[in-house]
């Protein structure tokens, strides 16, 4: 048996001393603090948080290993506080969209992971017939675009291609994850910014190709078809605040709509984005002060679920060889180790409590992935994940300090509070003080 405890433990329900006591990598049972035993980790006044799941990573495994991978991605995540990584059937090669590419990914992974990993499927324009097939095969969830995802390999997926898979993905039970931006509005705004030959070094040239119409009406899009199929649709990476009484309209009516959005769009905003910092990069754009505001607060109201990274790497000349072009730099953001401290830095800024953080970067993403009936949140009987978390330091980030595989990050530079001590994954210590374990012992997830 083994113990950990604190004075802080983050519990469903309340913020307490506890002790957890281990057997087996499941939470046996929750005592008091005072509790011992022969073997008993105290982590004094740190709190002990679930372990953090990130249900929207790119790991990029197999086929653009020079990107990320299983091995980095992981690693990252288990300094980052995150005990649980949901892969993106993107932008890997072959995509996920079929189950002979889905063991290709789970071959990629066996073995090289140092937490745990669930994997979504795709849906793409062709693959209506392997919708099923890869529910039976253990993906938990699909996902989708409705704009080119700006590289080759997924295709986008329109209005009739949904309207026959949607009815698939509603008898498997499981959500679609959606890019919810539309290419009319993109492709319009586009061509009269180049009809006007706006520098797309600007800053406010990328954020005007990108408008808030086109989340919007893909959003109305896809809550017409959830309604029609009664499918549970996810919007990944919300970024446009006006978009938010569409949803709010949705889920008061009942339907199974749910909503994320991401620690660049809480820390971020378009007004202090230096033309030519295509490290800032991503779609759909960071967007203003203001619409910042709108998003923390629709977390604090239950309008948005969760909080995701949507860890996108790459290789660092995709970003940089534009020469500070927007149009042409890579989008997305290497947050995957920060993303705790980043969410953490803003809600303590705002009085929000770290049992709020744990909903939005715990309990919910393991809602969503299917992954509640054993991990999520401190109780006895469910995986052993923890994390041991020191809310009061702060550092300065150090891109060459970071576990993912390229050193760079928006974050550069920036001064974050919050620092994850130690991870354990089923009660297993993988991370300790910047030590990893020497054998990674991951494995698949798999839903109830």
């Amino acid at each position: 048996m083994t113990l950990i405890r604190s004075r802080r433990v983050v519990l469903p329900n309340a913020v307490d001393p506890a002790s957890i006591e281990i057997h087996d990598g499941r939470i046996a049972a929750i005592h008091a603090y005072e509790y011992s035993a022969s073997t008993t980790i105290d982590a004094g006044d740190n709190f002990i948080l679930p372990g953090l799941i990130d249900t929207h990573v790119h790991i990029n495994e197999p086929g653009r290993t020079d990107w990320e991978g299983f091995h980095t991605a992981t690693r990252a995540a288990a300094a980052g506080g995150y005990t649980t990584l949901v892969d993106m059937p993107l932008n890997n090669l072959p995509a996920t969209t079929t189950v002979e590419n889905l063991r290709l990914k789970q071959n990629a992974a066996r073995g090289h992971a140092m937490v745990d990993y669930g994997l979504w499927g795709g849906v793409v324009h062709d693959n209506a017939c392997d919708i099923l097939p890869l529910a039976s095969a253990g993906v938990l969830g699909y996902k989708c675009f409705l704009a080119h995802p700006g590289i080759d390999g997924f295709s986008v997926v329109n209005r009739a291609q949904l309207e026959t898979a949607m009815p698939l993905i509603a008898e498997a039970g499981l959500p679609l994850l959606v890019h919810a931006e539309l290419p009319g509005p993109i492709d319009q705004a586009t061509a009269q910014l180049e009809a006007a030959r706006c520098d797309w070094k600007r800053y406010a040239t990328y954020l005007a190709s990108r408008p808030d119409a086109a989340e919007i009406e893909a959003i109305r899009l896809m809550i017409e078809l959830s309604r029609k199929h009664r499918c549970r649709v996810h919007i990944v990476h919300l970024s446009s605040a006006e978009a938010l009484p569409d949803l709010q309209a949705a889920r008061a009516e009942g339907l199974p709509v749910t909503v994320e959005t991401c620690p660049h769009y809480l820390y971020f905003a378009a007004e202090d984005i230096a033309d030519g910092a295509t490290l800032l990069k991503c779609a759909p754009p960071i967007r203003s002060h203001t619409n910042r505001e709108r998003l923390w607060q629709a977390l604090l109201d239950g309008g948005i679920d969760l909080i995701a990274t949507d860890h996108s790497p790459c290789p660092p000349d995709m970003k940089t060889h534009a020469q500070g072009s927007f149009l042409e730099a890579w989008g997305g953001i290497a947050s995957l180790e920060l993303g705790l401290s980043v969410v953490w830095t803003e809600a303590q800024q705002r009085d929000i409590a770290i049992s709020q953080v744990v909903r939005w970067m715990s309990g919910e993403p393991a809602r969503l992935a299917g992954l509640d009936h054993r991990k999520g949140a401190i109780r006895a009987g469910n995986d052993a994940d923890l994390v041991v978390f020191d809310p009061d330091r702060k550092r300065q980030v150090d891109p060459m300090r970071l576990q993912h595989r390229h050193a760079i990050t928006p974050y550069a530079g920036e001064t974050l509070a919050g620092i994850v001590e130690t991870t354990f994954v089923r009660g297993e210590k993988v991370f300790d003080r910047g030590v990893f374990a020497s054998q990674p012992k991951g494995i698949q997830c798999s839903r109830a």
